[in-house]
């Protein structure tokens, strides 16, 4: 595990600059996203609010682009506390079983509190979020169990891969199960939780999605003093006087809450946590008062490009992005994974 409090100054870029960029490229992914598209528009008839080009371009790409925008930022964000949390570079929503959680608790939301559902918003994403922490706190604690009786000893990094990989199979298999229960027509509508995409994203889900997410980021940035700690062990933030319990019980409980508020809406959407961290700390380095943003903002901006080629490339196919960050993420995982072992050998 690395202390960020004892990590030697970058080299290039300061942090500012860094930043600026960083927020040059999301503001340029937000405003160029919308305009690309498998259909042309007319860009006078659409900004003049009438017909169906205004209706292509503020009714469906725009808000579209919007919550690819908070998607990846969440699930950038839950990635950094996550591997902060357990010590893990590996860690993310995906591969602890979070995604799958959250998937599986809106699936039953939808199949078994349909009334329920459509007449309180709030029902499937407090599905997913309850989804989401089931599948954390089972995970966690497999860990924890394999950890043995030293409480400064880092997290089994096997033991918490398997078990999270053998969550998210499971939770995975019980949705191909509803999937292939019901009828057709209902089967249509969960045909997201397995796929994954931004398909169904429109302006109803925004603000559902977004203030939930706001106040987990908020909560994790507020804690990013003691995540630098605890980044470097359990025993190094307890003797700096970090509230351990504590810290841990509100670190999982927003990284929760930024998975499940938009997987509610999205389904599982794989690896973004997991790539996204890396490549901001190549950029900001390991203070989490710089981490935390600045992956939001690269994840957001990733997401967004990502959708965008994948609803353009295969047009008029549309490769749910789930697909596409799959594709990008597994060898970035394997190659995690294979240096891992190599730092372990020597």
């Amino acid at each position: 595990m690395i202390n960020p409090m004892t990590v030697p100054e970058r080299r290039g870029l300061s942090r500012p600059a860094a930043m600026g960029w960083i927020i040059l490229v999301f503001l340029a992914a937000a405003l160029a996203c919308p305009f690309w598209g498998p259909t042309s528009v007319n860009w006078t008839a659409a900004f003049s609010g009438t017909g169906s080009d205004a209706q292509v371009f503020l009714d469906i790409r725009v808000p579209r682009v919007a919550m690819a925008l908070l998607t990846g930022a969440s699930l950038s964000v839950a990635g950094v506390a996550f591997q902060a949390l357990l010590g893990n570079p590996l860690a993310d929503p995906f591969t602890l079983g979070v995604a799958g959680g959250s998937s599986l608790g809106a699936v039953a939301a939808l199949l078994l509190l349909p009334s329920l559902s459509a007449q309180f918003t709030g029902t499937v994403p407090l599905a997913a979020f309850l989804g989401g922490l089931a599948s954390v706190a089972l995970v966690y604690g497999l860990a924890r169990a394999a950890r043995g009786p030293e409480t400064g000893a880092p997290l089994s990094p096997a033991a918490l891969l398997l078990a999270g990989i053998t969550v998210n199979y499971f939770f995975n298999a019980l949705i191909l199960l509803a999937f292939y229960a019901v009828d057709f027509s209902r089967s249509t509508s969960l045909m997201r939780w397995i796929l994954g995409g931004l398909d169904v994203a429109d302006r109803s889900a925004l603000a559902p999605a977004f203030w939930p997410s706001a106040a987990a980021f908020l909560a994790l940035w507020l804690l990013s003093p003691a995540l630098n700690l605890l980044s470097g062990g359990e025993e190094i933030a307890r003797s700096k006087g970090v509230n351990l319990r504590a810290t841990i019980l509100w670190t999982f409980l927003a990284a929760s809450v930024l998975t499940s508020s938009v997987t509610a809406f999205t389904g599982p959407i794989g690896f973004i946590g997991l790539m996204v961290p890396h490549a901001a700390r190549k950029f900001l380095g390991h203070d989490h008062r710089w981490l935390l943003p600045g992956s939001a903002l690269l994840g957001g901006a990733f997401l967004a490009l990502a959708d965008t080629a994948a609803r353009t490339w295969f047009a008029p196919a549309e490769l749910p992005v789930a697909a596409l960050t799959a594709l990008l993420g597994g060898p970035f995982f394997l190659f995690l994974l294979f240096r891992q072992f190599q730092n372990k050998v020597s």
